[in-house]
């Protein structure tokens, strides 16, 4: 808010940016040697110089921003831009955002994140050569396979391949992007962009936060979020995208790489609604079996009861006939 109020305020008090410059040429025009004497500078060569300053500053801008809308990179983003909301108001990410993550909702989206990775990290290396994909191909500083595969032996043991699941959305998921690394390369850019720069940017916080909330006292099972191979996510992100824009498409290619990159998004969506889904469903199940166990000790209880008052009702009568004798 307050930011905002300041930038308000000295953008009224601001003059444009040529009109500092204008002033100091009109100060300067103001009078011309010919032969050794000064000569008045008319007031219609003044205005032709301002309005050929203004219309210089304004093409400059101009072509900044036909350059700005044609990069990739700043396409991707606002076409992807709606996507990118939905997908950080699942309840999944939602989990991650109120530090309230769990770990099973952490352990299902190592699993789908392993099947992801391994599928992408393979297209890329095979297609480490192609044109669309050797300018983004950073396999020492971006590969995410070795550190989620040491997160899953953590926390499922050696044994962890055969321990895995995933939701049927990851294996779409998966075949999408093996089929795009067979058909179309140049599309890997697209899933490339969303799954590395996304973890690069919320990496370090994401990291704190999941070791905190699933009460975890070192680093060990988090090495997914760690990067050590970029020293500076900030820097390294404006070389990526720079990489990126580099990247010479055909008009029809480009679009091709726009449309794919929204489909990035829908698949991680669907993946994180389907691991929610798992959880809810082992949830209920779990909960119905103590219910159902719950009741089993109410019915096993009632007729221990009447059989217990049952045997004191015939130990008094017993009694009785004795005292009678």
């Amino acid at each position: 808010m307050f930011g905002l109020c300041s930038l308000a305020g000295s953008t009224m008090r601001l003059k444009p940016p040529w009109y500092k410059r204008t002033r100091e040429a009109n100060k300067l025009h103001k009078t011309s040697r010919v032969r050794g004497q000064e000569q008045p500078t008319t007031s219609q060569e003044i205005v032709i110089f301002n309005w050929t300053t203004m219309e210089t500053e304004k093409k400059t801008q101009t072509a900044t921003e036909q350059t700005a809308d044609r990069d990739l990179s700043e396409q991707i983003k606002k076409v992807t831009k709606e996507s990118h909301v939905r997908a950080e108001n699942t309840e999944l990410m939602l989990s991650f955002q109120r530090g309230q993550v769990t770990l099973p909702q952490y352990k299902l989206l190592l699993c789908s994140l392993y099947e992801i990775y391994k599928a992408l990290e393979e297209e890329l290396d095979r297609n480490s050569n192609h044109a669309g994909v050797a300018p983004i191909y950073f396999p020492s500083e971006l590969a995410r396979l070795e550190s989620i595969e040491k997160d899953l032996e953590y926390f499922y043991s050696t044994n962890w391949r055969e321990k895995i699941v995933v939701p049927a959305a990851t294996k779409r998921y998966c075949h999408r992007i093996r089929q795009i690394g067979k058909e179309n390369p140049e599309f890997l850019v697209a899933h490339a962009y969303t799954r590395y720069l996304g973890d690069l940017s919320g990496g370090q916080v994401l990291g704190r936060i999941a070791q905190k909330s699933m009460g975890l006292k070192t680093s060990e099972g988090l090495s997914f979020f760690a990067f050590p191979g970029v020293s500076s996510p900030n820097l390294f992100k404006q070389l990526y995208r720079s990489r990126m824009n580099s990247v010479e498409l055909t008009e029809e290619q480009r679009n091709g790489v726009l449309e794919e990159a929204v489909r990035s998004f829908e698949f991680n969506i669907q993946v994180f609604d389907d691991i929610q889904k798992m959880l809810d469903v082992t949830e209920n199940k779990l909960q119905n079996s103590l219910t159902d166990k719950s009741r089993e000790a109410k019915t096993l209880h009632v007729p221990l009861i009447r059989m217990v008052l049952g045997l004191f009702v015939a130990l008094a009568t017993v009694s009785m006939g004795f005292y009678a004798l």
